[in-house]
């Protein structure tokens, strides 16, 4: 966990807003919410972000993520 500040910003999560460190990525984020990566799906600002792209991908202030989780069932 490289480069996080100790800055907070303000991002939407889902639709609800959230505080997160400034910096921080996208896989870390995922992390802090406690969500498995392997069955996840992320859009950040109307775009996917593939999973080889989530520990490169900073979140910055305002960003709006959508983040959908598979289940499996019959």
């Amino acid at each position: 966990m490289t480069n996080v500040g100790t800055k907070e910003i303000q991002i939407v999560v889902n639709g609800q807003v959230r505080s997160v460190p400034e910096g921080q990525t996208l896989a870390q984020l995922l992390v802090s919410l406690d969500i498995a990566g392997d069955r996840v799906a992320v859009e950040l600002d109307r775009k996917i972000v593939r999973r080889s792209e989530w520990d490169d991908t900073r979140i910055g202030p305002g960003a709006a993520l959508e983040i959908v989780q598979f289940v499996g069932g019959g």
